[in-house]
């Protein structure tokens, strides 16, 4: 089944970009490839990853969110990932995707 990124620009011009469903290999190129383009070529104020509706992240996909991090710092891109489920936090968060980058319902349960 393939899986599904959707990007949409707000009023305010932030790019958002939504994965839906399970983050494996079969994904992870396309995915690379639309979060690169967000970054060097659109080049937004804010980047913002709304991961509410991924179930699964592989590490493949954790290491992109984690490497794009810098990615984004490089081209002075703020770069926010919001509501993913505390297991996706835990992952990024090992990745090493600083926490504040984070923006949860349950933010005890990121920061714990």
């Amino acid at each position: 089944m393939p899986q599904t990124v959707d990007v949409r620009t707000e009023s305010d011009g932030s790019v958002v970009v939504q994965p839906h469903g399970m983050m494996d290999d079969a994904c992870a190129v396309h995915f690379q490839q639309v979060l690169v383009h967000a970054v060097r070529r659109v080049r937004p104020m804010r980047l913002i990853l709304d991961l509410g509706d991924v179930s699964i992240m592989d590490a493949i996909n954790v290491g992109t969110l984690a490497a794009l991090c810098d990615l984004a710092d490089d081209h002075h891109v703020v770069v926010f990932m919001d509501n993913s489920s505390a297991t996706i936090a835990h992952q990024l968060q090992a990745a090493g995707v600083p926490p504040q980058r984070l923006r949860t319902s349950f933010s005890t349960a990121v920061a714990g």
